[in-house]
């Protein structure tokens, strides 16, 4: 099969043949027909994080596929199943967290496409019990973005605790992750600031992403940005933010930009640290999260939301052999929505 191969870490990606890996017990093999590009990937090529992965590896942890092969022990799927291959490849399933469904920050996972092989490739192999089920009615371009960015955002939503009708900010909000998030959060009852870099992702922001406002950071102070989010939120702030912007002041402004009882939840993952007012944390009572990606619970929900009409990625289709110059855009910024790379044609 063909693949896109981390070899050397700030290398670009190597595409080459290797023989087409065979599913274990509790398996699957999946033919991959198209798998987004996510900005841990570009970690991953980059070895810039703290935890590195080992390697040789296979990038890739939204790969939305069919299944052709089942390996021995495998009951509940079948051969010809829409699945998709998500980031979290597996975990221990007896810990504290795994037991309470929790399986995201079990001490012993392992991350498809950073300690397993992923999705940059015509086959992947996934455990049957990790992978989520693609809904008939959401194609395999679409379906791709919701392995990561759509779960992942759906998952923070749901960390900010917002009711329906409630404000809830999204910093970096017309990107991979938050143009997902957006509509998530549309589907949630939520009502959304969009927070984002340039007067030109206005228009995206509220009239296609369906957003109640619009806040620029282009040329403003964090006092200004925080001002504008808190005036577009009935003056008084957001009742919960998501900071996708990958930078430490966005966490401090993402704190600030909330009115009290308010939680902030963090997803980006900049170097650094950032300050916070204890004071006003604790006079006004705000929380701060973390949050990583989603259960199978919530990659499954988020899913069907998806498959029912509520979520649309903005999807621009590239070959496997452009992954280098996909990711050189992504660094520069390029990139609206989510690129997906089509590995093979629908079945």
């Amino acid at each position: 099969m063909k693949a896109a191969i981390v070899e050397e870490f700030g290398k670009p990606i190597v595409v080459k043949d290797i023989p087409v890996p065979q599913p274990g017990y509790g398996e699957v093999l999946i033919k991959v027909i198209a798998s987004g590009v996510c900005h841990t990937d570009l970690h991953v090529r980059e070895g810039d994080w703290i935890v590195k992965p080992k390697l040789p590896i296979i990038p890739g942890h939204e790969g939305a596929g069919v299944i052709v092969k089942l390996g021995e022990g495998v009951t509940t799927l079948a051969v010809g199943d829409r699945v998709g291959h998500a980031w979290l490849h597996d975990s221990c399933g007896n810990c504290d967290y795994c037991l309470s469904g929790w399986e995201t920050v079990c001490g012993k996972q392992n991350q498809t496409g950073f300690a397993a092989n992923g999705c940059f490739a015509e086959y992947t192999v996934a455990l049957a019990a990790y992978v989520g089920k693609i809904p008939e009615t959401l194609s395999f371009s679409q379906a791709a973005p919701i392995l990561c960015a759509g779960v992942t955002t759906y998952k923070a939503l749901k960390e900010t605790e917002a009711k329906p009708g409630q404000w809830v900010a999204i910093l970096g909000a017309c990107g991979g992750l938050g143009h997902v998030g957006c509509q998530y959060a549309a589907a949630m009852g939520l009502k959304v600031c969009a927070v984002d870099f340039g007067e030109d992702k206005r228009e995206y922001a509220l009239n296609t992403l369906g957003c109640q406002a619009f806040v620029d950071v282009k040329g403003k102070s964090a006092e200004q940005i925080v001002a504008g989010v808190k005036e577009a939120c009935d003056g008084v702030g957001a009742h919960g933010s998501v900071i996708l912007a990958p930078r430490p002041e966005s966490y401090q402004q993402g704190v600030d930009m909330l009115r009290p009882m308010g939680f902030a939840v963090g997803i980006a993952l900049p170097p650094g640290s950032f300050p916070v007012d204890i004071f006003t944390m604790i006079l006004h009572r705000k929380t701060i999260r973390g949050s990583i990606v989603g259960t199978r619970k919530d990659l499954n929900d988020c899913l069907t939301i998806a498959g029912s009409g509520k979520v649309k990625c903005t999807v621009a289709e590239r070959k496997l052999e452009e992954i280098n110059e996909v990711l050189h855009e992504m660094e520069q910024g390029k990139i609206k929505g989510r690129c997906v790379l089509r590995i093979a044609a629908d079945p």
